[in-house]
């Protein structure tokens, strides 16, 4: 059966287009809290899941060794812009545990936004592995290695001990046994594996409680929820869903956004772990979703409804800057998450 319709794109005062979806809000203890479509499906989590991949060079003590800050850490969960102030920190963060740029394997990325490209052309530079969306996630890796003195030369490897902490993490949030058989190449390179959404979802539910883990995982999740919230600008960057919520709703929300439509969240004060899936893999319909959640569950200040409108119903524009139509939830869905 299909995924319902979650999302629909309008064109005057017709639907032009329609966005398919799942979604899972799951508590600490694995019970499902709500839920709409397959929650049961294995997605691609993909870079939703960063948070979660920092954990071994927290607990580890690797992140205390380097003396890594909240900014450092919260660029160690993060999707960024490829910024100025994103790159150099990625290479701080080596810095500190006596790397370069050189070491890094996710491969050379444009920044995102065309001002910062044109930096770079200008100074007559080349992107490189520093401006990749997860050169924090991979300098956070490498850090791991280098405190462990572990091989940094192929630390992106099934078999590489840093990987296989982190499948070792995933396999103890979710509760699932996870092998080759679910195993995929993410686009920076490391393995990515399908997870079940409502298990993804409890995973975040203890990265939100503590509960579930044991102390020094719980106190490592609590630092990278705390550097996250506190830095939210190196989480993404600038016009970014991530940034602006968690900027807004000031330590109440953690989200995290992957590639191919999915977002993760964690909610402490609930206590609950979201998952989501747009089927199609859109960006624009996964962020409708996940903040007609987040605007549903939690009572919203006026500052964050603000932060929440440009993405609970997303204007469309045309090359003249005219409103042609608008992304955003269907009726159906906003009335369920009413409790209608």
């Amino acid at each position: 059966m299909d995924n319902p319709v979650l999302v629909e794109v309008t064109r005057g005062g017709l639907v032009e287009s329609r966005h398919r979806g799942s979604l899972a809000v799951v508590d600490a203890s694995g019970k499902l809290v709500f839920g709409v479509g397959d929650v049961a499906q294995a997605v691609f989590p993909r870079s939703a899941i960063k948070a979660l991949q920092a954990l071994p060079l927290v607990e580890s003590g690797a992140a205390e060794a380097l003396d890594y800050d909240d900014a450092e850490l919260a660029l160690a969960c993060a999707s960024h812009n490829g910024e100025h102030v994103h790159a150099n920190t990625a290479r701080v963060m080596l810095m500190k545990a006596g790397l370069t740029e050189d070491a890094l394997l996710c491969g050379p990325q444009w920044p995102k936004h065309m001002e910062d490209a044109a930096r770079l052309i200008l100074e007559d530079e080349e992107p490189c592995a520093l401006h990749n969306n997860c050169s924090g996630k991979h300098a956070g890796f490498l850090a791991l290695a280098r405190t462990l003195m572990l091989s940094t030369e192929n630390y992106i490897d099934y078999d590489h001990p840093v990987q296989q902490e982190i499948r070792a993490v995933l396999e103890n949030l979710t509760g699932q046994i996870i092998g080759a058989d679910v195993c995929g190449t993410d686009g920076c390179s490391i393995p990515t594996y399908a997870l079940n959404l409502d298990k993804t979802a409890m995973a975040f539910a203890k990265f939100a409680t503590g509960e579930g883990m044991d102390p020094v995982r719980a106190k490592a999740a609590e630092t990278l929820y705390e550097a996250c919230v506190n830095e939210p600008y190196m989480v993404a960057g600038k016009n970014r869903f991530c940034t602006d919520v968690m900027d807004a709703f000031q330590g109440r929300v953690f989200v995290k956004t992957g590639a191919e439509g999915v977002f993760c969240a964690a909610l402490p004060e609930l206590g609950y772990g979201v998952a989501l899936k747009c089927d199609d893999g859109a960006t624009r319909g996964a962020e409708v979703i996940m903040a007609s959640v987040i605007e549903s569950l939690l009572d919203t200040s006026k500052a964050e409804e603000k932060a929440l409108e440009p993405y609970l119903r997303q204007p469309l524009k045309n090359r003249r800057d005219i409103h042609v139509g608008d992304v955003r939830p269907v009726e159906d869905f906003k009335a369920v998450l009413r409790g209608g």
